[in-house]
């Protein structure tokens, strides 16, 4: 049994996985002062003999409150997951690996295992990533840029005058400030994936599944022009299925 976690820039995603089938219990937790408390709090009635596996996007200071509470709880430190050249079929296109975003890699092991291969994933965050999956397993490369709340908060820091008063609709065409600033920043991204989706489809063989997750990837699905599959859980699965892979070289993982 393995509980894994998924440090995200926004919060903390986790599931116990009874293997090799599913998980037993899931949840998330948003970052805040108290996070040892509240993981504790979360992860009260889990089983106390359970291997930690995790994967993370964030700082040296956050992944060490992970480490005391599951050093609390379960009396061990998580395995760290960091980014290799290759592993579960995928291979990294980087030429330093280690700087992709594990979160990024993960969810291209998902993927491929899924058979979604040759595919785009598009994940809807804080950081909005854009992904190229080979039909072989070939990473293409990607792109990243700011995912909508934060070019929203931007134009907010680095303008005076626009100052909405209310949350804003997504609309094709806004007649107030509100509605202008959200309306244009959902477009935007939602440009930018079909943009991304449309150059990759020569190299990927004219065919590929778009591959939608992340926490704005609902509200952002339904602006797309293109067919999309709504992911879940990508990272969380994709470190279960690496995990599983390291089990003959470390039983204990």
């Amino acid at each position: 049994m393995r509980l894994l976690l998924d440090l995200g820039n926004t919060r903390l995603k986790w599931a116990l996985q009874e293997q090799p089938s599913g998980w037993l219990a899931r949840g998330a937790t948003e970052w805040h002062e108290d996070m040892i408390a509240a993981l504790e709090t979360a992860w009260t009635g889990l089983p106390r003999t359970v291997a930690v596996v995790a994967a993370s996007v964030v700082d040296a200071g956050r992944e060490a409150q992970v480490a005391t509470a599951t050093e609390r709880l379960f009396a061990g430190a998580p395995t760290w997951v960091r980014t290799p050249a290759s592993a579960c079929g995928v291979r990294n296109a980087y030429a330093e690996p280690q700087r992709l975003g594990v979160d990024r890699f993960l969810a291209m092991v998902a993927a491929y295992a899924d058979g979604h291969a040759p595919c785009v994933l598009a994940g809807a965050g804080t950081a909005l990533t854009l992904d190229a999956l080979a039909a072989d397993g070939r990473h293409l490369g990607g792109l990243i840029a700011p995912g909508v709340q934060l070019m929203q908060q931007s134009l907010l820091d680095a303008t005076a005058r626009v100052r909405p008063e209310r949350p804003g609709r997504i609309l094709e065409l806004a007649d107030n400030t509100a509605d202008a600033m959200t309306s244009g920043c959902w477009h935007a991204a939602a440009a930018l994936i079909e943009r991304f989706a449309a150059r990759m489809a020569p190299r990927l063989g004219g065919t590929q599944t778009l591959i939608l997750d992340g926490g704005d990837a609902e509200r952002l699905m339904p602006i797309l022009e293109l067919p999309v599959q709504l992911g879940q859980d990508g990272v969380l699965r994709g470190l279960a299925l690496w995990a599983d892979a390291q089990m003959a070289s470390s039983p204990s993982v």
